[in-house]
């Protein structure tokens, strides 16, 4: 070598090689956890992949044989037992877990489709236990399998801020979930465990098909937003991967947003 020539540098990147993961909310190919799911096997991880049920099992399962999950089980958090015996598997196979994505939500059909005064108690209790709670019940179980720290990631939206017209009881749940995250990560960062929500932009799933008039959200967000488009599930996944990686060790208790910059426009007239 030369004086001349500049010294060989390694290419920065984001590997979790060697590193375990769990994904749980997969239900297509659509799916915002889908995505997350094939970054962190892009980069080096070994996966765990969950399906909701017998119905779900046949979208979820050629997925999950695609990125050659190591463990692959059903998870309805309503069905006692079903949650804790993913974890065991995940001891039993593994004896760690790195990083864990959180993509469930649920709000019975009349509630999410009706106002916010008008939900039941038992149908709030019922999206607040499937939607937030779960993720906290995650954490609780991932604890003893951080011993070395982790990252624990959950799904969130702008609803959980301002209002959005037709989301309804999903926006003070969300808000509950987002209050979830910065506790959790107080509580669990002495242990080197990261805790953060990604709130994502309007993205066509199979959990977005359920709120009322989506389309004219996915519009007013191409018109607002200040790239004047909305965002794709491979947007969320990176960022899924970034929050897995080593890159965000000192980011805890944040809510990252993916939304093509949505959330910050507020009243702006054109």
């Amino acid at each position: 070598m030369t004086q001349t020539e500049p010294e060989a540098t390694s290419k920065e990147v984001l590997d979790l090689t060697d590193r375990k993961a769990l994904v749980v909310g997969i239900a297509n190919e659509h799916s915002l956890a889908w995505s997350a799911a094939e970054h962190f096997r892009n980069a080096g991880a070994e996966l765990a992949i969950t399906y909701l049920n017998d119905k779900a099992r046949p979208f979820v399962e050629p997925l999950a044989q695609e990125l050659s999950a190591a463990i692959f089980m059903p998870c309805n958090v309503s069905i006692p037992g079903q949650l804790e015996a993913v974890f065991e598997a995940i001891r039993t196979r593994w004896g760690r877990l790195d990083c864990l994505f959180h993509a469930i939500a649920w709000a019975r059909k009349g509630d999410l489709h009706g106002r916010l005064v008008d939900c039941s108690a038992d149908g709030f209790a019922e999206s607040m236990l499937i939607s937030c709670h779960s993720f906290i019940r995650m954490a609780k179980l991932a604890e003893p399998l951080m011993e070395k720290g982790g990252s624990l990631m959950t799904l969130s939206y702008y609803g959980a801020e301002k209002v959005v017209d037709h989301y309804n009881v999903m926006g003070p749940v969300k808000a509950a979930l987002e209050a979830s995250v910065r506790y959790l990560a107080h509580e669990l960062g002495p242990k080197g465990i990261r805790v953060n929500a990604i709130s994502a932009g309007a993205v066509k799933t199979r959990a977005a098909s359920g709120i009322e008039h989506f389309d004219e959200l996915l519009n007013e967000t191409a018109r607002k937003a200040p790239l004047r488009r909305t965002v794709d599930a491979c947007e969320v996944g990176r960022a899924a991967l970034l929050l897995a990686s080593d890159y965000t060790t000192a980011i805890t208790g944040e809510v990252l947003y993916v939304d093509a910059g949505f959330h910050i426009e507020g009243m702006v007239f054109h």
